[in-house]
């Protein structure tokens, strides 16, 4: 029988896809027999897939409120979402409380995630129990995530103070989780992609724990197909979803799908760009906000195809979500995507190039034998390396490793 351990997990994430993963792990060890308890600040969100239910206690340490920022947020109508409603000192000492009572609990081992404010958390400094810290990614400050997010959207008043504001922030952060990172010494990484970026950002070494779908959620529904195409994601300028946009705007009208875009959350101004954009192109879009996972994955399984193209995303459930329903992707080949989709078996991967892309959607549209094909090859694929008792196992493995070392 294998040994059963003892884990504290902490976290301070929003909801997203980390939470998602995060969420698909805790199962995976609860379910495995592991005795799992939680530890979270106030500020982390347990709205989005809660984990109190998964665990056998779950521990939540109040963050003190800043005056100066609460009434900000208060007062002033408009508020750039980098700046938080709390002082990050605060969650420093939060996490330091965090760590203290996790120091001494009864622990084989503890499993850290990210913190949504500086990225690699406080916490790592405090804790003293071997600690695997799992980094979905690096802050990122690529040249192309600043571009695409210039001159498309209507400029504010106090624009170049905002924007000088966050640059200043994002500094800030990134000195303070470059700093926290170097107390991490088992770094886990989701893709190979992430493992590089880990070793450009931060000089140091990093395991590949590949993430897991849940197939007992994400799952072929047999229902009939509509036309339309998904993508689903943070509605934000690095998801991509203007070139997507673009790239149905070159497919004839006569065949040329609508267009449903599912996100948890986003920039409204990036929304209404969207939408302007969709309509002066002829392009049929539908933005969905905080559907449930029966919705979604009723989406996964009545779209023709989900469409990716975020820029340079380090992992990607999403494609993950939709092969476990037997929906083929398209998807733009870059990041970790390339370590999921396999051009031509499970799914298309182009450049990122629109004619490109809209080549292939065309493709799959007008050949349902094709679509067929791919669609098996993806459940395929699902089921044999990427469900959550595979991803699970992979972690376990490394927890057990890092106790060791």
């Amino acid at each position: 029988m294998s040994e059963k351990l003892k884990i504290a997990i902490f976290h301070n994430l929003p909801s997203g896809g980390a939470k998602r993963a995060l969420h698909g792990f805790v199962k995976y060890l609860s379910n495995s027999g592991h005795a799992v308890d939680l530890y979270v600040p106030a500020t982390a969100n347990e709205e989005f897939l809660p984990l109190k239910d998964l665990v056998r206690d779950m521990h939540v340490f109040p963050v003190k409120k800043s005056w100066f920022r609460s009434t900000v947020y208060s007062t002033f109508s408009y508020v750039p979402a980098i700046f938080k409603p709390i002082s990050i000192k605060n969650v420093d000492q939060t996490e330091k409380a965090i760590a203290q009572a996790i120091n001494q609990g009864d622990y084989d081992v503890v499993f850290s995630e990210q913190d949504q404010f500086v990225m690699a958390p406080y916490f790592l400094k405090y804790i003293e129990k071997p600690t695997v810290y799992y980094c979905q990614q690096p802050p990122r400050r690529e040249k192309i995530l600043e571009k695409i997010s210039e001159d498309k959207r209507k400029k504010r008043l106090l624009e170049p103070l905002i924007k000088r504001y966050i640059n200043h922030v994002i500094g800030k952060e990134m000195n303070l989780d470059l700093k926290n990172v170097q107390y991490a010494n088992y770094i886990l990484a989701n893709s190979y992609y992430s493992h590089e970026s880990v070793l450009r950002s931060y000089g140091l070494n990093s395991y590949v724990s590949y993430l897991g779908v849940d197939v007992d959620i994400f799952q072929p529904l047999d229902l009939p197909r509509e036309d339309f195409v998904l993508s689903v994601g943070t509605c934000i300028p690095p998801k991509g979803y203007d070139f997507i946009i673009n790239s149905l705007g070159l497919i004839e009208e006569e065949i040329r799908p609508k267009l449903m875009i599912v996100s948890n959350m986003g920039d409204e101004q990036w929304k209404d760009y969207l939408r302007e954009m969709a309509a002066g192109l002829g392009v049929e879009l539908e933005i969905l906000r905080g559907i449930d996972d029966d919705k979604l994955v009723s989406l996964y399984n009545q779209a023709k195809m989900v469409l990716y193209a975020p820029y340079l995303e380090p992992f990607g459930l999403v494609p993950l979500e939709a092969m476990a329903c037997g929906t083929p992707v398209v998807a733009v080949k870059e990041g970790g995507v390339r370590e999921t989709v396999i051009h031509n078996e499970n799914g298309f991967l182009t450049q990122r190039d629109e004619s490109l892309f809209a080549d292939a959607v065309v493709k799959l549209l007008g050949d349902d034998e094709k679509r067929s094909s791919l669609s098996e090859n993806a459940l395929e694929v699902v089921r044999r390396e990427w469900t959550l008792e595979s991803a699970g196992e992979r972690l376990v493995n490394h927890l057990k490793h890092a106790m060791k070392k």
